[in-house]
């Protein structure tokens, strides 16, 4: 199933959306097959929802430029890239004036230092700024993004005795704070930002930019996964509700914890969200499928399957699941997906008719329940025409 490299640059839109997989490098011409009508029915509402989705968030921006809240670059960034991965010349070869507006104000958060943010969650901020400078395709942005890069380097956790890999949160990233823990939704960001910049790095001589150090990312990772095999923490469990998912950071579990009633151990519970953020970061930092710790949550995955919730979680984080579900399954090129019971089912399909149903009469997504900003149509309207598109590309 695989061939490396592990994703390959394709388009400007490739910055932003997974377009190669693990099994899907062959670069041999394919005859063009005609989609079955069903397929060509729902590739017209998917089209449709996603206009209407780009339509309201064109809308929304405000006049100077920042979608939602100029204090989080971070959701100008999503909404930027949700135009960027538009099919097609939906804007034609010159750049509106209002896009434009979008990114003088993402320019206006780059720090001297390389950070892109107003002064709070700064590796979020700053990962995906990056992005949303990186979808643009303007050679005039590489200084910005190779400082950026070297920044959110800069950012990586490293507890205890330097250099040494002794504690479960050595390698990942935080929100930025010299004192602020690693967790797994900054790590995923991170590592992405940094693995679809890599071309822009230097590499050679005394004066090379630093790397990440991947194997101590890999340490942190694998020590938010639910597998004895590969994380001593005495929270993980190899109990099959919970094997192979992940947590949030070791020792927490926004899904909560559980306790063995014969042996009174507790454990952490695994859920959606949160698993499907640790097989993506597994693929950016290159672990190849057949790897232990990549088959155990993959697996947990498939078992653990809806499309009504966040398993684990409920309504809470439910846009961002269907987001982190969307990469991450195209990412490791998955085109149907086994579930626990033996049934292959058309995953893409299935999920772009959750979203299109869930779409409000403006054109706009949210979510009743507001964890995670989730009630913030801006947001949620963005992480869905994104996962649209990636779906949209497939069909």
């Amino acid at each position: 199933m695989h061939r490396e490299p592990c994703l390959q640059f394709l388009l400007a839109w490739a910055l932003v959306f997974p377009a190669t997989s693990w099994d899907t490098m062959a670069s041999e011409s394919v005859t063009p097959v005609p989609l079955p009508l069903r397929d060509v029915s729902l590739k017209h509402e998917v089209e449709h929802a996603l206009d209407r989705g780009l339509v309201w968030l064109q809308g929304s921006q405000h006049s100077n430029g920042w979608w939602s809240t100029p204090d989080h670059p971070a959701v100008t960034s999503l909404a930027l890239m949700a135009f960027q991965g538009a099919p097609g010349q939906r804007y034609g070869p010159r750049e509106p004036a209002w896009l434009k507006r979008g990114y003088e104000y993402l320019a206006s958060c780059i720090r001297p230092d390389g950070g892109i943010h107003r002064g709070q969650l700064v590796s979020y901020n700053t990962a995906l700024g990056m992005m949303a400078l990186l979808a643009a395709n303007n050679p005039d942005y590489e200084p910005a993004l190779r400082k950026a890069r070297r920044f959110l380097v800069g950012l990586q956790k490293d507890f205890g005795q330097q250099g040494r890999l002794d504690s479960p949160f050595d390698g990942g990233v935080g929100y930025g704070s010299s004192h602020e823990h690693s967790d797994m939704s900054n790590t995923l960001l991170a590592l992405e930002a940094l693995h679809y910049s890599r071309h822009l790095r230097n590499d050679q001589g005394p004066s090379a930019d630093p790397d990440l150090n991947w194997a101590a990312a890999i340490h942190f990772l694998q020590h938010c996964q639910n597998l004895p095999s590969h994380n001593p923490e005495p929270w993980a469990s190899d109990d099959p509700a919970h094997k192979g998912g992940f947590v949030y950071f070791p020792g927490e579990s926004k899904a909560g914890q559980a306790t063995n009633a014969a042996t009174g151990r507790v454990a952490l519970r695994s859920y959606g969200s949160i698993s499907y953020a640790g097989l993506l970061s597994y693929i950016y930092a290159q672990l190849k499928p057949d790897d232990p710790r990549v088959q155990a949550v993959y697996d947990w995955l498939r078992k653990n399957y809806t499309l009504a919730e966040n398993p684990g979680m409920g309504a809470q984080g439910l846009y961002y699941y269907f987001h982190t579900m969307t990469k991450a399954l195209t990412a490791y090129g998955v085109k149907e997906l086994t579930l626990a019971d033996g049934r292959g089912i058309d995953w893409r399909k299935e999920l772009a008719l959750r979203l299109v149903h869930l779409q409000k009469k403006d054109g706009s997504w949210s979510n009743e329940n507001n964890r995670w900003w989730e009630s913030d149509p801006v947001l949620v309207t963005s992480y869905v025409t994104l996962s649209l598109e990636m779906i949209l590309r497939s069909l």
